[in-house]
């Protein structure tokens, strides 16, 4: 069997199936972070990002935004668990024959936006490669009551999202802004249920807080928001790295959120029973089956 066949969540899936874990660790690899026993009040949170050349980005992207995008797709799966950011390592592949200009500016995209969100950068490693690659792991911190999981989603949730959808491929995906302020601002005042980042796609994305969840979903096509970038539904339920949040949580802790008409949130659906399955409903109010068609590297 070729990789392409098992697919990229195939592999994962394969690879966990191999992994035992001790008491010490709280969730392991199928979330956003991991989590870890820490102390008294507080988990441990760890994530680690690859960004690859030819995947990622290209060879004419700005090299600040390469090292910016690194640290700021960590940043992104610690607010999905409702987390801080406290510590980093960044491992960097560089080709031998790279200008120093242009590795100065990848970490100085790295640094300066690790020191906007008082993240220490505590080491890493270095290595010859023949493309750009840069790796970033990230540890942070969470209070026990304000952790948020992709497992919990209930039937009834409401499910919100922050900001807008699709066409990040033209240059949001390299510029966006962790949402780290608004995650931690609905896990301090609000009862969330499960949260997500939308890096591959809202609808995958979705379909990942529903499998975990072992619920069905309905998504409502009128109520996405759909970005100026791109002018179909499609894009925006699949085009990914769109770095928003998705979350859910109940009716009526939904009803006082988008009441105080902060963060720009946006109810586009609800958390149904496993059995009914996962369907959007159309502007015309037709409903269909919804296959997830996000991003996958395999």
């Amino acid at each position: 069997m070729l990789l392409a066949n098992l697919g990229e969540f195939g592999l994962i899936n394969r690879i966990k199936k191999q992994i035992k874990l001790d008491p010490s660790v709280i969730v392991g690899p199928g979330d956003d972070c991991a989590v870890i026993k820490f102390n008294k009040g507080l988990y441990q949170l760890f994530t680690c990002d690859m960004l690859v050349e030819g995947v990622d980005f290209t060879g004419s992207t700005d090299p600040y935004l390469i090292g910016r995008k690194a640290i700021a797709c960590s940043i992104s799966d610690i607010a999905a668990c409702g987390g801080v950011p406290r510590y980093a390592g960044i491992s960097l592949g560089l080709p031998l024959g790279i200008a120093l200009s242009k590795a100065d500016k990848i970490t100085k995209g790295a640094i300066e936006l690790a020191k906007k969100y008082k993240i220490n950068i505590i080491g890493g490693d270095i290595s010859r490669a023949k493309s750009i690659v840069i790796d970033v792991s990230m540890l942070g911190e969470v209070e026990k009551n304000c952790l948020i999981k992709r497992s919990g989603a209930k039937a009834g949730d409401i499910i919100l999202v922050s900001g807008e959808f699709g066409g990040s491929i033209k240059g949001r995906h390299l510029t966006f802004c962790p949402r780290l302020e608004e995650a931690r601002y609905l896990v301090r005042n609000f009862k969330i249920n499960s949260m997500i980042d939308v890096s591959d796609g809202l609808a995958q994305d979705l379909g990942h807080i529903l499998k975990s969840s072992k619920k069905g979903a309905m998504i409502y096509e009128a109520f996405i928001p759909v970005s100026p970038d791109v002018k179909s539904t499609q894009h925006a339920l699949n085009d990914g790295e769109d770095f928003e949040l998705l979350f859910t949580m109940p009716a009526k802790e939904a009803r006082k959120l988008l009441s105080r008409r902060c963060h720009d949130f946006k109810a586009i659906g609800k958390i149904t029973e496993r059995s009914f399955g996962f369907k959007l409903e159309s502007k015309n109010g037709k409903q269909t089956d919804l296959k997830p068609k996000g991003f996958r590297h395999f």
